[in-house]
């Protein structure tokens, strides 16, 4: 029998979407499948990891991750970006090396934090504050903190803490259990970086090595391998080069070539489709950016502009926003315009219905 031609372009965006679009399951079944789940505290209108578990999770409303998280075998942690990890992913990780040491009054502070965690079981970051009176610095953002609520993140990164489960988004902390390292590090190394590509694929060679290098801040101890683990990736993973671009998916994967499903999908700016946006722009041929944090008169597409997903093109955006109780949809195109058949109309309608449905208190 003849082989089959090499996959073009076109075929590896509706593998993309056919393979992260997996018939919804339960939520730690869609965990697990995905990975990891990104997280992000912007509500517009529910946080990113809601909007992205809605898609891949039967009956998902908002708020489910953060209501279930502490029944859950996951954990809320550092990986290529900050999120929600399965467990046995998080073991692979820590204990961490992270770059910088800690100065003796440093790690006395965390040993006495440590110690009072304990003794509560689970401690909110006020009873830290209210304790220790560490008083306040200056935060990542250029703002001023609590530097108790600093110092658990630092506590939380490196292992000593973990998030027990969260109160009106605020992280509760609990001691963490130390574990040993793995057995075989260059193993666990490879089993990240697996599921790094399990989520993302079929990606470009440069966002693997990207991705790659964000995976050193999830595992600090190993950036020097970062350069081998790539090379034991490129070798292990299928590979198509496809109009000068080298793509990579998991060893045995085969390629969706089928016809995309009629539906209208409104996606989180960090929904695993749209993350990559070099990828983005090859497979779509325009620049989708996230503008939260873009002064208001450089905007484009606005505030929270979700990726609109029609069959198997992004053609536009929407931004949402809630009038009276009514949720209102303001949509933007690629084209200046939306597509004139009835099946997309139809569609969108149904999208917004549960999109509707997803943002009800449960």
């Amino acid at each position: 029998m003849p082989s089959k031609p090499p996959p073009a372009l076109a075929d590896l965006r509706r593998h993309a979407i056919a393979r992260t679009f997996f018939t919804p399951t339960t939520l730690p079944r869609a965990i697990a499948r995905l990975g990891f789940v990104q997280a992000d505290p912007i509500r517009a209108p529910a946080r990113a990891q809601d909007l992205t578990l809605r898609q891949r999770v039967a009956g998902y409303r908002a708020g489910d991750l953060e209501r279930r998280y502490a029944a859950l075998p996951i954990e809320e942690d550092f990986f290529v970006n900050y999120g929600f990890v399965p467990r046995a992913l998080h073991h692979l990780m820590h204990p961490r090396s992270p770059r910088t040491a800690w100065t003796r009054a440093r790690r006395a502070q965390a040993e006495a934090v440590l110690a009072f965690v304990r003794a509560r079981g689970v401690a909110h970051p006020r009873e830290v504050d209210n304790e220790f009176a560490h008083g306040k610095t200056i935060n990542w953002f250029g703002g001023s903190s609590n530097a108790s609520t600093q110092l658990l993140d630092e506590m939380h990164y490196r292992g000593l803490l973990r998030v027990a489960r969260r109160e009106g988004g605020v992280r509760l902390y609990a001691a963490r259990e130390a574990l040993p390292p793995p057995a075989d590090p260059r193993a666990a190394h490879d089993t990240l970086v697996d599921a790094v590509v399990a989520k993302y694929a079929p990606l470009p060679l440069a966002t693997l090595g990207q991705l790659l290098s964000h995976l050193g801040g999830g595992v600090p101890q190993w950036r020097a391998g970062r350069g081998a683990a790539l090379q034991r990736a490129r070798a292990r993973l299928a590979h198509a080069r496809i109009d000068g671009v080298d793509w990579y998916w998991p060893a045995g994967e085969r390629i969706t070539r089928g016809e995309p499903p009629e539906r209208v999908r409104l996606l989180a700016p960090f929904d695993p489709l749209v993350w990559d946006r070099r990828r983005f722009e090859l497979f779509w041929g325009w620049a989708y950016r996230f503008e939260a944090y873009t002064p208001l008169a450089q905007r484009r597409l606005g505030y929270y502009a979700l990726p609109l997903l029609w069959r198997d093109a992004v053609i536009g955006w929407a931004n949402t926003s809630t009038r009276a109780g009514t949720l209102e949809l303001r949509c933007g195109y690629v084209a200046g315009r939306a597509p004139r058949d009835a099946a997309y109309r139809r569609e969108l309608e149904a999208e917004v219905e549960r999109l509707r449905a997803f943002l009800a208190p449960r």
